[in-house]
């Protein structure tokens, strides 16, 4: 081999912070090669990418309602992160909250109560946390991988969804389309500014955001949560049970999520229906990184991954482009962060030419 890789004896603090922008420099010069290789002019794909849409209060409206999921789901993603527990899943556990927060507000569709909206929220919290703690029970018990079981389980919660919207609670009048009743306006949530579709989602998703602030800052549990994350030995030598922390950081999750499927199906969508999310539960893992695991950060990286999403859908219109174009700034701001995350941890050392390439220096006397 060429080079080693070599853990530094002291990584950078600032590169640590500074990493998240730079990857993001990094996307942004990767997307300017790619709007050149189909034929536009980067400056301008940019302009539309990120300008156009944040241009007036109906595009910022749009910003924070896309915001609202992706930042639910990425917060308690990151808490479970925080202790080593991989929930891959947010997207399944979205779904399931979906399922139960809309699932509820259908047998209610004859009440009209200020109750109904809460109600939807718990259950849809519940929801979510039920699907993760599947993948709670069958760690703790089988020693089964929850990156795999998570995952898996959202495939499960989508074709469940499915089944439900086709079948028993399809609507007689929804003309055959696989989508239920439209929700009783008690269980919609409300606008906040006039014109736009900006909703009551947005303030809830900043307070999950401020409470997993104080809980993470405050909170003896995430203190447990952290040093079993960092240093399981030391974690078992405090008496910090490992099953506790797995429970909680999967629980967590969970409940994030299913309040961010509530807040799909109460807020634009009106209804159940066979796509709820396209894909906030796993651009939330991305987020969770960007944002450094930090309340702050990770609504900032939630602001710039909605304007991913719209981005690509005004350069879709304007520009002819993919809708897939959204995908490749996530993959490459992902892959550009894990990329750097190396660098900071670890340096490449020079070893020379292999023996094998006989290119070395020869060896012995003579």
């Amino acid at each position: 081999m060429l080079f080693r890789i070599e853990p530094r004896a002291e990584t950078s603090r600032f590169m640590k912070h500074a990493a998240p922008l730079l990857s993001a420099l990094l996307a942004m010069a990767a997307g300017s090669l790619l709007f050149l290789f189909i034929g536009h002019d980067p400056a301008y794909a940019f302009y539309v990418f990120f300008i156009v849409p944040v241009s007036d209060l109906y595009g910022i409206g749009e910003l924070c309602l896309k915001t609202s999921p992706i930042l639910l789901c990425a917060i308690g993603l990151a808490i479970g992160f925080r202790a080593n527990v991989w929930n891959i899943g947010a997207e399944g556990q979205l779904i399931a909250g979906a399922i139960c927060g809309g699932g509820l507000a259908l047998q209610l569709q004859a009440f009209d109560g200020i109750w109904v909206l809460p109600a939807m929220f718990v259950a849809g919290a519940l929801g979510g946390m039920a699907w993760a703690a599947v993948a709670a029970f069958l760690r703790i018990r089988f020693n089964a991988n929850e990156i795999l079981v998570t995952l898996m389980l959202t495939y499960i919660a989508g074709l469940f969804l499915s089944y439900l919207v086709y079948g028993p609670w399809r609507s007689p009048t929804g003309f055959n389309w696989p989508e239920s009743t439209a929700l009783h306006e008690a269980a919609r949530l409300p606008r906040l500014l006039a014109g736009t579709h900006l909703n009551l989602g947005f303030p809830i998703a900043l307070v999950v955001a401020c409470a997993a602030w104080l809980f993470i800052r405050h909170s003896y549990l995430a203190y447990q949560m952290e040093v079993g994350g960092k240093a399981i030995k030391a974690a078992r030598y405090a008496g910090f049970g490992r099953h506790r922390m797995i429970w909680m950081g999967l629980l967590i999750g969970g409940a994030c999520a299913g309040l961010a499927g509530v807040v799909e199906v109460a807020g634009t969508i009106g209804k159940l229906r066979e796509v709820v999310s396209p894909g906030y539960g796993f651009a939330a893992i991305i987020v969770a990184y960007i944002g450094r695991l930090n309340p702050l950060g990770i609504v900032l990286a939630s602001l710039l991954m909605a304007l991913f999403y719209i981005g690509g859908e005004q350069a879709k219109v304007t520009l002819g482009v993919p809708s897939a174009i959204t995908g490749i700034f996530q993959g490459t701001l992902l892959f550009f962060l894990l990329m750097s995350d190396l660098l900071i941890s670890y340096k490449l050392k020079w070893t020379g030419f292999s023996t094998a390439s006989g290119l070395s220096e020869p060896h012995g006397n003579g």
